[in-house]
């Protein structure tokens, strides 16, 4: 029997991460270049606060505050942020139980900021459902930036030829489990939903996921629409020039008004 993601009949907001917490740090500690990522959301902050956006157990944010910064975190999974909540350096960052879409509307953030940087790592951005809750995440970091604060997005660009329709992948196999991927995309939706299927012999897990990706262009056009310009676009963090690379680190400031 296979069991369900806990407490949970529907995707929603908090279903990625009260599904992966457990497995998070084991799975995706190291997925992109850590030191790297911290080491330029301090250069962007220059001394002022970071909000991060999806913050999970902390794998970003605990070595942005060990290096000095002065960040905040938010997530929709109670059980992410109970994880990061418990380890060592964890009480000098404020934590919010919050949707990514509502962070423009959350009174107890916006008497956090302004914020120099808000920034989303890997494909965290991609995490919100629809073009809607997009949107709305964009509206909200331009509401809580300061006049020259940045927002950061890491995401992965889909290929020129398009991405394959889904299918079954095997992702890791040990001597007490299996564990497979399997994935459905709908392209005109730009929606990629699937299944980590985990097998052992007690039982097994299914760890659902879903993502609605943007192309780089796309994404700036979402952007500009919430007020935005382009200041830089980057391969990765460690901020190698961005030519036909198939993840980009888009940094936007706010338009003057």
């Amino acid at each position: 029997m296979i069991a369900p993601p806990p407490d949970s009949d529907e995707y929603d907001a908090a279903t990625y991460g009260e599904s992966f917490a457990d497995v998070y740090d084991d799975w995706y500690g190291d997925i992109t270049d850590g030191p790297a990522t911290v080491a330029s959301v301090v250069e962007l902050a220059a001394g002022g606060r970071v909000l991060e956006l999806g913050v999970g157990t902390g794998r970003l944010a605990l070595p942005l505050a060990a290096a000095g910064a002065d960040v905040v975190g938010v997530d929709a999974s109670p059980a992410m942020l109970d994880l990061l909540a418990a380890k060592p350096g964890a009480d000098t960052i404020p934590l919010h139980l919050l949707d990514m879409a509502t962070i423009g509307s959350d009174p107890e953030l916006a008497r956090r900021g302004p914020f120099s940087v808000v920034f989303a790592a890997f494909n965290t951005f991609f995490n919100l459902p629809d073009d809607d809750a997009q949107r709305a995440c964009l509206d909200g970091a331009a509401h809580l930036l300061s006049d020259d604060g940045v927002l950061a997005v890491e995401g992965f660009v889909p290929p020129a030829g398009g991405l394959a329709d889904g299918g079954v992948s095997v992702r890791e196999v040990t001597a007490d489990a299996a564990v497979l991927t399997v994935s459905r995309h709908d392209l005109d939706a730009q929606v990629i939903r699937g299944h980590h299927i985990e097998i052992r012999a007690e039982g097994n897990r299914l760890r659902p996921w879903r993502i609605h990706y943007r192309t780089p262009a796309q994404l700036d056009a979402s952007a500009a629409a919430a007020g935005f310009v382009l200041l830089h676009r980057w391969a990765d963090w460690a901020q190698t020039p961005f030519a036909a690379h198939d993840t980009h680190v888009s940094i936007y400031r706010r338009e003057p008004s």
